[in-house]
């Protein structure tokens, strides 16, 4: 039986992380994993559904082009390619984990891995025990569907079906308005479709503010995607390839047929057949129950990424991998405060928030000031004609922090590492406003939203 420091269920951005971080520490790692190392995220998430949304934007500014003096014949655009591509930066991708794992001498073993006990893991495949002084369960989620709702594979998909569909569908429904529903309509509208968002909740992105979420809608409806909100999934019907989705909303009882119904509701978390409450581990729908340092209610043993259902991105798994492996290396890292962490949605405008909305601040009896910059003042936004978007600070009038950073706008969510620095550093607008940064960038309207706080910004006249 080998035996190491610790033993890692999972090899997505959690546990492959996690493993790399324990051999950097100077402590024997192995990681199971069922299918590649890099976990849904890299090879059915994050990364290839980014690759499809770059190519997404190269259609979008050929379909704009003349507007910059450009014009062509005869423009060709094949879905089937880009997913080829984008199955490429994924191999590629995983390949490099791969690498890393190797180079930090992580034992990989190839197969399911179930807790016999608190030390212990059965791996299926492989017929071995591997017993460690530590366990991280770090086994991810999955689509989750809705009931009555069946997911086909063919007519009615979740996003693990869509990013291998190489055929372009003309008409698309798209159940649920967050970030998965978000990114695909942005997709699929880019190709030609004709786009329907439907949500449960009374807008769009509806964990965002909600100036953000109102500015998304208008976006989208310039782009001609359409949606529903505080609507009601019925029942969806399918034949001939087709389906008919019911819905019921404001609007009134409607149907819409579509070529392909995509679920994008949520996660369920994988804990079926672990052995996990067999072990000791305390579960909480459906998620294993954690404390601020990664343990679960079994001594030794540590959960991270989408299993907690903490906060379900691929970034929170990768901090959590690392916070766990450093308490189990003897060291003290800072505890993570989820709502401090950033959240990104990757359609164009771009999405990205940290902190409270300016509702959960006042909710929280805070005595509240907001900054914003609308991107139509930025001259780099001018120049790239993407001037629609905002930023919005909410800020702590008390004790001058900002305790909420919002950004909707051409690569917003390469704005906000900004955001993630100064809530670290407790910064105030007077501090971030006092920051230089170079011009022309997009950056400039983070800088201008701080020191319109105090009524101060620059490039933009507010009576």
């Amino acid at each position: 039986m080998a035996k190491y420091d610790v033993a890692i269920v999972g090899g997505g951005p959690g546990g492959y992380v996690a493993a790399i971080r324990a051999a950097q520490l100077g402590l024997t790692a192995a990681l199971v994993e069922e299918e590649r190392v890099g976990g849904l995220c890299l090879n059915w998430g994050c990364i290839p559904s980014k690759a499809l949304l770059w190519n997404a934007e190269l259609v979008r500014l050929f379909r704009e082009s003349e507007d910059f003096g450009i014009t062509y014949d005869a423009l060709r655009i094949d879905l089937g390619k880009a997913i080829d591509r984008s199955r490429s930066v994924v191999d590629r991708m995983v390949k490099g984990v791969e690498f890393l794992l190797k180079k930090h001498r992580v034992t990989v073993i190839a197969g399911r891995g179930r807790l016999k006990s608190a030390k212990e893991i059965a791996v299926e495949a492989a017929g071995e025990v591997v017993e460690a002084e530590h366990v991280i369960v770090a086994t991810g989620a999955r689509a989750r569907s809705l009931p009555g709702i069946e997911i086909d594979g063919r007519t009615v998909i979740s996003s693990r079906e869509a990013l291998e569909l190489r055929e372009q569908p003309a008409s698309v429904v798209i159940v649920g308005g967050g970030p998965v529903g978000a990114e695909f309509a942005y997709f699929y509208r880019a190709y030609g479709a004709e786009v329907t968002i439907v949500e449960l909740l009374d807008r769009l992105l509806p964990l965002e503010d909600d100036e953000i979420s109102r500015q998304l809608e208008r976006a989208f409806k310039q782009q001609g995607i359409a949606y529903r909100t505080s609507a009601r999934v019925g029942g969806v019907a399918t034949a001939n390839g087709r389906a008919t989705v019911a819905v019921s909303s404001a609007k009134g009882d409607e149907e819409f047929v579509a070529d392909k119904v995509l679920l994008g509701v949520g996660m369920a978390a994988n804990t079926e057949g672990l052995g996990l409450e067999e072990a000791g581990l305390a579960l909480e729908r459906g998620f294993v129950v954690i404390d601020e340092q990664m343990l679960t209610t079994a001594p030794g043993v540590f959960a991270i990424g989408d299993v907690t259902g903490k906060l379900m991105l691929a970034h929170v798994a990768s901090a959590q991998g690392v916070s766990a492996v450093e308490r189990i290396a003897g060291r003290e890292p800072p505890p993570l405060v989820y709502e401090k962490l950033p959240r990104c949605t990757y359609c164009q405008p771009q999405v990205a928030s940290l902190g409270l909305t300016e509702a959960q601040a006042r909710e929280r009896g805070l005595e509240v000031k907001t900054g914003k910059f609308p991107y139509r003042g930025n001259g780099k936004a001018i120049a790239m004609e993407r001037t629609e978007g905002l930023v919005k600070l909410v800020v702590d009038a008390k004790t001058e922090e900002i305790v909420g950073y919002h950004i909707i706008g051409q690569d917003a969510t390469e704005l906000l590492a900004e955001a993630s620095l100064g809530s670290v550093l407790e910064t105030t607008p007077r501090e971030l406003g006092w920051a230089v940064h170079a011009h022309p960038t997009l950056s400039e309207v983070v800088k201008e939203a701080a020191l319109a706080v105090q009524g101060e910004a620059i490039h933009f006249w507010t009576e």
